[in-house]
C-alpha cells in the first residue's frame, strides 16, 4: 500500500474511532438521563443536602420498611448520592397533609380503590417544594396477595424516591433489580427480594439531576417541622388529583397533574393493582375499576 493510500485507510479509522466515541458519550449520557420524573427537583444550594422524610406509619411493619428504605437510599452501591434522607417524627397524619420542605410518609385503609401506592409532589416552577407518600393497607396490610414484607418493601422504596423526582426505569413487569421498576413481589414472587431497593442506575440519574446545577434559594427545609402547610391539600378522592396526563400500557402506572390556586401545581403519581390495571389498561381507573 503506497502512503497516499495508507494516510487515506488511517483518517477513516480514525473519523470511525472518533464516532464511535461520540456515540459511547451520547448513550452514556442518554443512559443517565432516562427515568427522571419531568425534570422535578428541590431547589437547593448545595449538594449533597438532606430531605426529611416524615414518619406517619401506624405499624411497626411499617416503620421497619420506612427505615429500611431510607437507609437503602442513603447507600449508593457505586456512586455518590445528591440527595440524603433524614427519618424524623411525621408532621402529618392519615390523610399525609404536606409540611413544606419535607417528604411526609402515610400508610392508611384507603379503601378498595385500585391502588397500592401513591406520590404526590407540589411543583413552583421547575422546583419541588413538598412531597407525600402514601401504602394503601386495604390492600398492602390486608388478606391480599400484596400483603408480604418484599411488595410493601416495593412500594414504600418506590413512593418515596418519586418525591425525589425519580419515574421508573421500566414498566413492563420485568425486574431490574430496582424498586422503581414494576416487577411484582406477590405470588410466586412473593418471596423474591428482587426490586425492593434502589440500584446504581438510580444513583447514577439523581445525581444527573442534582449535579447539573445550584440554585440560589431552597425549597428544601433546614429543620424538623411539626405544622401541617397551609397550601392546597389532595384529599382521599381521586377526583381531586386532576386531569390524567400518561398512563403506562399496561394501566399500572398513571400520573395525574392539578393547578391550584397559588399557582403552584400537583403531580401525582398513582401505582394501580394488577387486577385494576389488567380490567381496561388504556382506561382512566378513577372511573373504570
Amino acid at each position: 500500500m503506497n502512503p497516499a493510500s495508507r494516510f487515506h485507510s488511517h483518517a477513516i479509522r480514525s473519523i470511525a474511532i472518533y464516532a464511535a466515541v461520540l456515540i459511547g458519550a451520547t448513550v452514556s449520557v442518554s443512559a443517565l438521563a432516562n427515568h427522571s420524573w419531568g425534570g422535578y427537583h428541590w431547589a437547593r444550594t448545595t449538594t449533597p443536602f438532606t430531605l426529611q422524610l416524615g414518619n406517619n406509619l401506624t405499624s411497626v411493619d411499617w416503620r421497619f420498611s420506612f427505615h429500611t428504605a431510607s437507609e437503602d437510599w442513603n447507600s449508593p452501591p457505586e456512586s455518590s448520592t445528591p440527595i440524603w434522607t433524614l427519618a424524623v417524627t411525621g408532621g402529618a397524619n392519615r390523610r399525609c397533609s404536606m409540611v413544606k420542605g419535607t417528604t411526609q410518609v402515610c400508610n392508611g385503609k384507603y379503601g378498595k380503590n385500585g391502588w397500592l401506592g401513591l406520590a404526590t409532589i407540589y411543583i413552583s416552577g421547575d422546583h419541588i417544594t413538598q412531597g407525600s407518600a402514601k401504602m394503601n393497607d386495604t390492600y398492602l396490610s390486608a388478606a391480599t396477595k400484596y400483603n408480604n414484607p418484599n411488595e410493601r418493601q416495593h412500594v414504600m422504596c418506590q413512593e418515596i424516591a418519586h418525591t425525589f423526582g425519580l419515574d421508573h426505569q421500566s414498566e413492563d413487569g420485568k425486574s431490574l433489580n430496582t424498586c422503581m421498576d414494576y416487577f411484582s413481589n406477590t405470588g410466586a414472587n412473593a418471596t423474591s427480594t428482587l426490586s425492593i431497593s434502589p440500584n446504581t442506575h438510580d444513583f447514577e440519574q439523581l445525581n444527573f439531576i442534582y449535579d447539573e446545577h445550584l440554585d440560589s434559594t431552597t425549597t428544601v427545609a433546614s429543620s424538623a417541622a411539626s405544622a401541617a402547610s397551609t397550601t392546597p391539600d389532595l384529599s382521599d378522592d381521586p377526583i381531586s388529583w386532576g386531569t390524567l396526563m400518561r398512563q403506562s400500557a399496561d394501566g399500572r402506572s398513571s400520573i395525574y397533574e392539578r393547578y391550584n390556586r397559588d399557582g403552584t401545581h400537583t403531580l401525582t403519581h398513582v401505582y394501580w393493582t394488577e387486577e385494576t390495571a389488567s380490567a381496561c389498561p388504556s382506561c382512566d381507573h378513577r372511573v373504570y375499576r
